[in-house]
């Protein structure tokens, strides 16, 4: 089953072509790699599929639903969660209070139950008290992914969620990924973290300024000529 379909979708900003007729399809239980140098359109994909940018073109669908042009609260709604580069936390609340303000829209009976859950799975419950500003930098992206599973989304989008974090957090993080998927969930993941793509993701997407230039499984795209030039900038022999 297909949970995500992403359609020749395009998007400009004056001359410059961040995102350049992308197409993909996410399985049901898949996790998809998506990598590529800096500045080659990955983020911008993530902002048009969750609807803070609205594509020039192209289509979205999401559990079967054309969700091309919503609006980010209703494509959140809709089953699809991400996290960002710069977690964007109350910092002035507490762990516990962060992942109450996540779950106000959802089902609010079971929302005490379900923080247990979540903090026990990022391994956060002896810090539920904690104000989130006090939290260190991996501790703090391990509060926004449980933030985002407080509305048990089908489908998450995961960018650099493991950057800068400690070997330990890393692990959490991993294990979180891997347990989640066995429960249903799909993933497209953005990393740098090679390491990390090639322990979890089945497929890896290669992009190139804004376009993708390969696919495939881990060792086929390491050993793919225009992976190595779109790293480099410059052509392989």
């Amino acid at each position: 089953m297909t949970v995500l379909e992403v359609s020749d979708v395009r998007r400009s900003f004056g001359g410059i072509h961040a995102v350049q007729g992308v197409s993909f399809a996410l399985g049901e239980q898949e996790i998809l790699g998506i990598i590529g140098p800096n500045g080659s359109g990955k983020s911008t994909l993530f902002n048009l599929l969750t609807g803070l940018v609205r594509a020039g073109s192209g289509k979205v669908r999401l559990l079967g639903r054309d969700i091309t042009g919503w609006k980010p609260h209703r494509i959140a709604r809709a089953g699809m969660g991400r996290t960002f580069q710069i977690p964007a936390l109350f910092v002035n609340m507490t762990v516990q209070e962060n992942l109450y303000a996540a779950a106000v829209e959802g089902d609010w009976k079971t929302a005490r139950q379900r923080t247990g859950q979540v903090l026990d799975l990022m391994t956060l419950g002896d810090l539920r008290n904690e104000l989130a500003s006090t939290l260190s930098g991996g501790q703090q992206r391990l509060l926004e992914f449980a933030r985002v599973l407080m509305r048990d989304p089908q489908v998450i989008l995961l960018d650099e969620v493991t950057a800068g974090v400690h070997p330990t957090l890393r692990q959490v993080i991993l294990d979180a990924i891997t347990r989640l998927r066995s429960e249903g969930r799909s993933f497209l993941v953005i990393e740098h973290d090679m390491e990390l793509v090639r322990a979890v993701c089945e497929r890896v997407i290669v992009m190139d300024a804004g376009q993708v230039v390969a696919h495939g499984s881990f060792d086929e795209i390491a050993a793919d000529k225009s992976v190595v030039e779109a790293y480099l900038g410059v052509p392989t022999q």
